[in-house]
């Protein structure tokens, strides 16, 4: 039975993703901030499926700390129930912020949990990807085409604007994917960005301002269940051999944005790196 990390995996898109993949027979591993919902979450996919294999891990990936715990713990159940085997990493956990919040590192919030979070993850679960030749798919947004990285400002400290946020933090999901692919495709990894589209789902409001909670709430009354895009993040576990693509909306390979070069892409990861503490990532040569 192969096994699959979900994060953000007690709502929304994350557990749409999880219960479509335990009904497909794979061991999941969910990863929630709250031990509650994580438990009603688990309860939810075994209640309509009681042979379900699905395991939840508790940590807020906003704080590295916890991204390294958590790590700690999935690679320890890796190698007592899976071989040290990982088939695939989905880092789905992502915020919207109103205003400008900073972690306890002083990285911004979007920034941290969109991007930042799933790149120490995937470094600290990467010897279980290899060997298992596995997948890494982040879930990323069309709005990744309308922006540009903010080199000298990744933060937005001088001026934010959380749609800017966003959308930068959308863009830095497809480079880290690019990045992996040019420098540990070798490896026998391969990663993925998965465009959901427009989904009814809360993230919008969650931990923001009455206004942009309320333009979200009409919003998403136009968006499309999320068991819909869970399709496309199945598709990528499921197919042998691993696609070709890098950009994925409904099972499809789509166009993205210009910015997404092989020079932003490899700058991108190392001041990733540096704003998580790694050397080498992985300890896979470059």
């Amino acid at each position: 039975m192969k096994t699959i990390v979900i994060t953000g995996a007690t709502s929304g898109i994350g557990l749409e993703t999880a219960r479509l993949l335990a009904r497909q027979g794979f061991n999941v591993l969910g990863v929630g901030r709250d031990e509650e919902r994580c438990q009603r979450a688990k309860e939810s996919i075994v209640s309509e499926n009681p042979e379900a294999s699905v395991t939840f891990f508790t940590a807020d990936l906003l704080h590295q700390r916890e991204v390294t715990r958590v790590a700690s713990e999935i690679r320890s159940y890796l190698d007592e129930h899976c071989n040290g085997e990982l088939h695939a990493l989905i880092n789905n956990a992502g915020c919207v912020r109103s205003w400008h919040m900073t972690t306890e590192e002083g990285y911004e919030h979007q920034f941290a949990l969109n991007h930042l979070a799933g790149f120490l993850l995937t470094h600290l679960l990467f010897p279980a990807l290899v060997k298992a030749r596995g997948r890494v798919i982040m879930t990323g947004s069309e709005s990744h085409k309308g922006t540009r990285m903010h080199w000298n400002d990744l933060m937005l400290r001088r001026r934010y604007n959380p749609l800017t946020a966003y959308k930068q933090s959308k863009l830095c999901n497809i480079l880290f994917a690019k990045g992996l692919n040019e420098l540990y495709g070798a490896s026998g990894i391969r990663a993925y960005v998965v465009d959901p589209g427009l989904v009814n789902t809360n993230i919008g409001n969650k931990e923001t301002g009455r206004l942009v909670s309320f333009i979200w709430s009409f919003r998403k009354r136009h968006g499309m269940p999320p068991s819909v895009p869970a399709e496309t993040y199945a598709f990528l576990c499921r197919q042998e051999p691993a696609p070709e693509g890098l950009y994925y909306h409904r099972l499809e390979e789509k166009a993205y944005s210009r910015q997404v070069t092989s020079e932003n892409a490899r700058l991108l990861f190392e001041i990733s790196k540096r704003l998580c503490g790694i050397e080498d990532y992985a300890g896979v040569s470059e």
